[in-house]
């Protein structure tokens, strides 16, 4: 009997880049970003460089007189556009949200909206209403790993069901995967209180990388299992979660939470395409992940990094980045570190430096990177067919 595999039947990014998968990946290859120095913004006395949405072109391209936040209205935004792609009804018993995001509508806090709480949770649970889903949807917060964590939950529900609207046990058909992030002055002052930010253009994996960017983004994928796959899709086919409990900010110097995710994948070595790392461009990141690679004895394989393209998006970082990675593979390229001139770090790795051909078919896999706050780490192996 086949096994069953989880896979990919719609996704859509919404991005400063473009409000589709299509455009925010055209405009990656092309070299385009859209990080820039903001001075003022959210009445910050420093400036920050970050790619940011224009909110005008963002409330014209949602187009609904609801009241919705930033945040919300990307991520409804990405969501919708991926379910019309599925071609699936999100009302049905049948479907489950799965939302990533670390801080939601914490905006809200500031300005004291009363009926529009902060709490992830309520966010998620206003994106799940707008398309009529009564399930419970899946919230998850896991600092910057949220995005993978969040497809890893999305897996293990189709495979193994969950508990539906009714209360009792119920199997998924289809899982929505949405993960949105936007900034404010909460997000942009606590990265700068323990100046983790760049106020340049982001290095990532440089000798000379002087920190982080970040970016508001959001994206959606929709999951499905079954036997029958059609050619060219994304299969989710392994995933793990690590806590190496290192430090509440800092990750691990000998990298061991995510050399153990890796480990877990049962990933075959031959048959990857490139890592998609973190890459965030902050000293310490950047070197554990190094280690993390070599110590799994990857060095050769091509890593790259997107921050240099849209900044760091946090919680929509994880399913930005799996979508860009897939469209990679399907073009058989590899996107190469925006930003990066000097490699330099502690592990030896390969970054791709510039637009490479992937010429060898048989290496239709990617594995995705990333870690997080208080020593947590995430790891996914994905395949084209």
């Amino acid at each position: 009997m086949t096994e069953q595999q989880v896979y990919a039947i719609g996704n859509c990014i919404v991005s400063p880049l473009g409000y589709t998968s299509d455009q925010t990946f055209n405009s990656i290859v092309n070299g385009t970003s859209m990080l820039s120095l903001h001075k003022g913004t959210f009445d910050l006395p420093e400036p920050f460089f970050a790619s940011l949405f224009d909110r005008e072109n963002l409330d014209k391209e949602f187009n609904c007189e609801c009241r919705y936040t930033t945040v919300e209205q990307a991520a409804i935004l990405a969501a919708a556009r991926a379910i019309r792609q599925a071609g699936i009804d999100p009302s049905q018993d049948n479907v489950l949200f799965v939302i990533s995001s670390t801080k939601g509508n914490i905006n809200n806090a500031a300005h004291g909206l009363q009926d529009m709480t902060p709490y992830v949770w309520h966010t998620a649970n206003r994106i799940a209403g707008y398309f009529g889903n009564r399930n419970m949807p899946v919230t998850v917060s896991l600092a910057c790993t949220s995005g993978i964590v969040a497809q890893i939950a999305a897996m293990r529900a189709l495979k193994y069901g969950g508990i539906g609207a009714s209360g009792n046990r119920q199997t998924y058909r289809y899982a929505v995967v949405v993960g949105a992030e936007e900034l404010s002055k909460f997000i942009v002052s606590g990265f700068q209180s323990f100046r983790a930010l760049s106020t340049e253009h982001c290095m990532p994996f440089d000798a000379n990388r002087k920190g982080l960017n970040l970016g508001e983004s959001a994206a959606a994928i929709v999951y499905t299992i079954g036997t029958d796959i059609p050619k060219g899709s994304l299969v989710m086919k392994s995933g793990a979660i690590r806590n190496d409990a290192n430090h509440i900010s800092a990750p691990s110097r000998t990298a061991e939470g995510l050399l153990r995710a890796i480990q877990a994948l049962g990933a075959e070595k031959d048959r990857i395409s490139f890592i998609n790392a973190h890459g965030t461009a902050t000293q310490y990141n950047d070197d554990m992940e190094s280690v993390a690679i070599e110590r799994a004895g990857w060095s050769s394989i091509p890593v790259n990094s997107l921050k240099g393209y849209l900044g760091h998006t946090l919680g929509a970082a994880g399913v930005v980045e799996t979508i860009l990675s897939y469209n990679s593979i399907k073009k058989g390229i590899i996107l190469p570190c925006k930003g990066t001139v000097t490699p330099g770090t502690v592990g030896k790795i390969n970054p791709c430096m510039e637009l490479t051909a992937q010429t060898d078919s048989s290496r239709n896999c990617f594995v995705k990177l990333i870690s997080g706050f208080g020593g947590s780490n995430a790891a996914a192996l994905f395949e084209v067919l």
